[in-house]
């Protein structure tokens, strides 16, 4: 395993982080503990989790995940080894059964990471995470902005960021990091963190994967100039840059199968470039999934590239990846066809 420092901190995390997101909903906590065993067995050092998991999600499975990983780190009794990252959810109608009220106040971020605490079996959380903005803006695959005369939001951010201060010096959580955000909102949460020399904010977890790049418009310069990380997430794209929906190896069970509402890699188009990424890998033998996780394992505005899966066998090969090394032509090759389609 490769590891490195989040942002300018001195938490050394795993190039590959755990996603699960799975777990308590297509993951049993059997196979939870499986995969985590595995992970730990293969160097991950580095937990990515969340209060309102497991997706797709459901009033009566709320909070599951953090549960299945909190009976493991007990059971276990290695909490000390692991980087366990969590986030609070923001406002929205397929969520509104997380909390009474979702707009980020003080008793919004206590309630939500006191709860959090107690389900994973902590006493801290190493980097808490807002899941997506509070304001409405373009996110989870929308690129289009377009103004909503209906969003009474106002800018508190300011405020986001000396609450989170506040329970840091509680010792609850210790860093911080911001999601599926924009470059607007990413430069806001800049200017207000540098306020606080010791609490700069670490790193920014959005999807990053060969058919989705937009992250390399705007938000990869930040991340370098600013020394804050991407995790990213979504990095197979659903699946479909694992190749199974091309070689007929896909299952009902699969995410674009499954959870159609949420399939934003779902076109004629993004099925194309997938076979010729597919082609690649095959030419070059090896598998599209290690082929597309090495390709973004090769940014260094990449800390961790969050990895999921359904069974032991997904799990292995996906960390696997972090041994494998594109040759320049491998890379030009994903180049041409990245630029003959976006």
């Amino acid at each position: 395993m490769e590891y490195n420092f989040l942002g300018l901190s001195d938490v050394k995390v795993s190039r590959i982080c755990l996603g699960t997101m799975t777990f308590g909903q297509q993951n049993s906590l059997n196979d939870a503990f499986g995969q985590l065993d595995l992970a730990e067995d293969m160097g991950v050092n580095f937990i990515d989790t969340a209060e309102m998991y497991p997706v797709p999600a459901y009033p009566d499975t709320q909070g599951r995940t953090e549960a299945y990983v909190g009976e493991w780190l007990y059971s276990r009794k290695n909490r000390h080894k692991f980087v366990l990252a969590t986030k609070i959810t923001g406002p929205g109608l397929h969520v509104k059964h997380v909390a009474d009220n979702m707009v980020f106040s003080e008793r919004r971020f206590e309630e939500a990471i006191h709860n959090s605490l107690l389900r994973l079996k902590t006493d801290y959380i190493d980097l808490y995470q807002i899941h997506w903005p509070e304001r409405k803006t373009n996110c989870f695959g929308k690129l289009g902005f377009s103004v909503d005369t209906q969003d009474e939001w106002s800018d508190n951010i300011n405020e986001v960021v000396e609450i989170l201060q506040k329970f840091k010096n509680e010792g609850k959580i210790r860093h911080w990091g911001i999601s599926n955000e924009t470059p607007w909102g990413t430069m806001r949460y800049m200017q207000e963190s540098k306020k606080f020399s010791d609490f700069q904010f670490l790193s920014i977890q959005n999807p990053y994967n060969l058919v989705n790049r937009t992250f390399e418009i705007g938000l990869a310069e930040m991340a370098y100039r600013e020394n804050f990380g991407l995790l990213a997430y979504s990095p197979l794209a659903f699946g479909l840059l694992s190749g199974k929906f091309h070689e007929g190896r896909s299952k009902p069970s699969d995410r674009l199968h499954q959870f159609k509402n949420m399939a934003r890699y779902n076109s004629p188009v993004t099925f194309e470039v997938v076979r010729k990424y597919l082609d690649i890998a095959n030419q070059n033998g090896i598998s599209m999934a290690k082929m597309s996780l090495a390709y973004l394992l090769t940014k260094s505005f990449v800390s961790s590239v969050i990895i999921g899966a359904t069974d032991n066998i997904q799990l292995k090969e996906n960390i696997e990846s972090i041994h494998v090394k594109l040759s320049d032509e491998i890379l030009n090759e994903i180049e041409l066809v990245h630029k003959d389609f976006f």
